[in-house]
């Protein structure tokens, strides 16, 4: 049997250059000189972790104010309706889990783009004659956000842009920098309920346009395109060839005077994926339930996105399976009762808001149709010790303990976020705040006196 010993012949404890022999049965056999490496420790972070920004973490991080010590904090700032527990989810959603979690039959993998029969129950869900869709059209992800994350990934590369609302949900932008993909941000008007401004998206469209992102109805706006407007919307990404990324993940959630339009209803031609989920309808942020729909009536996404998303879903192996196993009686048998007291709730909201926002000086709410915000302008010539939104915000907080989002946050100063999700009687005191405290900082036109108002 042969044997090897190996010699290094070196200077020092970390020689430069090493002078290697091998013995191989009492041959020596030179290696000649190999270069040697001092060990040490070099670990940084990954150039997709540093481009990776929040906007609305940095800013509130940055807001290092404390509330008024006098007053009770009232926050009007999270997306997230469970959090005061007057909007519980349906007790059929909550039986529907635990029965699935007893049952022990969905504790192992699933197929990363989800149980076959799971997705078979959301394909019958939304399923329409105008938009139809079957279980291979359907991946299910953990959350709308993985939702729209898998969206971005699939249709555009690093270099490419996409087309961003503004004011719209900060995620898109986090997302598509952290890829190395362009954001393009196009307005919404608010004089026009916040529709788009349809001349200022088609001139952002260049060849290197990879996706459209259309959210309605709309966070943080709280408004809903009507079937005209998303058809004019339609006709932009027909003539430019431009697919359309659609987080509908309020879908449904409107208001009495007004109609939701899934915008696949309404295209036969511009292919769509359609990202929702169970968070806000079925009131159940944590449970991580999203899908996307993949609307594509002329095949033009063809093999390679489906197969796209396919391989993209492999990278977490797909959402949680618990929720899976009680997808389709979430879907199906939660009663509609259900939806309509939640939106009951959400309308008296945002009109009692509206209507007290709108009695002071200085502010300017939009009227939310939909969802679960509102967006208020700040007139800020009649508030000249602040600079901005975000001072604004600041001083709100620790004069009056009240946290709206300044929406700077969405790229839009001068405005600030309510969320309506609130108990009804903090709206109330909330509202009630904001106007003491806007008396007090109010100026007026005339000679910079501030302005007494009766309460």
């Amino acid at each position: 049997m042969d044997s090897y010993l190996i010699q290094v012949n070196g200077r020092g404890d970390h020689a430069p250059m090493l002078d290697v022999h091998l013995k191989a049965n009492g041959n020596s056999v030179s290696l000649g000189k190999v270069k040697g490496r001092k060990p040490r420790w070099a670990v940084r972070a990954s150039e997709m972790s540093k481009k990776t920004f929040n906007p609305v973490r940095a800013i509130v991080d940055s807001m290092k104010v404390e509330p008024n010590p006098k007053k009770a904090m009232i926050s009007l700032s999270l997306g997230d309706p469970t959090v005061f527990g007057n909007l519980p989810t349906n007790d059929e959603v909550t039986r529907a889990v635990k029965e699935v979690l007893d049952s022990g039959h969905y504790n192992g993998y699933a197929p990363s783009v989800g149980y076959q029969s799971c997705r078979e129950a959301v394909a019958a869900y939304y399923n329409c004659p105008e938009a139809p869709l079957e279980a291979q059209d359907i991946i299910l992800t953990s959350g709308c956000s993985q939702a729209i994350e898998l969206a971005l990934a699939v249709l555009a590369n690093p270099g490419q842009n996409i087309l961003v609302p503004r004011p719209g949900f900060s995620l898109y932008k986090t997302l598509a920098l952290s890829m190395g993909i362009e954001v393009k941000l196009y307005n919404l008007l608010p004089e026009k309920a916040w529709e788009i401004d349809l001349k200022h998206l088609e001139s952002l469209v260049d060849e290197k346009t990879a996706c459209l992102i259309v959210n309605n109805p709309s966070n943080p706006c709280g408004s809903v395109f009507s079937k005209s407007h998303l058809q004019k919307i339609l006709a932009v990404a027909s003539r430019q060839c431009v697919p359309i990324l659609a987080d509908e993940i309020y879908g449904d959630m409107v208001f009495a005077d007004c109609k939701y339009e899934p915008i696949a209803t309404l295209s036969t031609n511009v292919p769509i994926l359609s990202c929702g989920g169970l968070a806000k309808r079925w009131l159940v942020p944590g449970w991580r339930m999203g899908w996307i729909l993949i609307h594509d009536r002329r095949d033009i996404f063809g093999n390679e996105i489906r197969d796209g998303l396919l391989r993209l879903s492999q990278r977490i192996l797909g959402p949680c399976t618990i929720v899976q196993g009680a997808l389709e009686r979430i879907l199906h048998r939660t009663p509609p009762e259900f939806y309509h007291n939640t939106l009951s709730i959400l309308k008296s909201n945002a009109d009692l808001c509206y209507a007290a926002l709108s009695a002071i000086p200085g502010l300017q709410p939009v009227r939310p149709t939909g969802a679960m915000y509102l967006m208020v302008e700040i007139e800020m010539e009649h508030f000249p010790e602040f600079d901005n939104d975000v001072e604004f915000t600041e001083r709100l907080i620790s004069e009056q303990s009240v946290f709206c989002l300044p929406a700077t946050c969405f790229e839009y100063p001068n405005f600030f976020r309510v969320v309506i999700t609130v108990p009804e009687e903090m709206i109330l005191e909330a509202c009630s705040r904001i106007q003491e405290f806007c008396e007090m900082h109010y100026q007026g036109a005339e000679g910079g006196q501030d302005l007494e108002c009766d309460k």
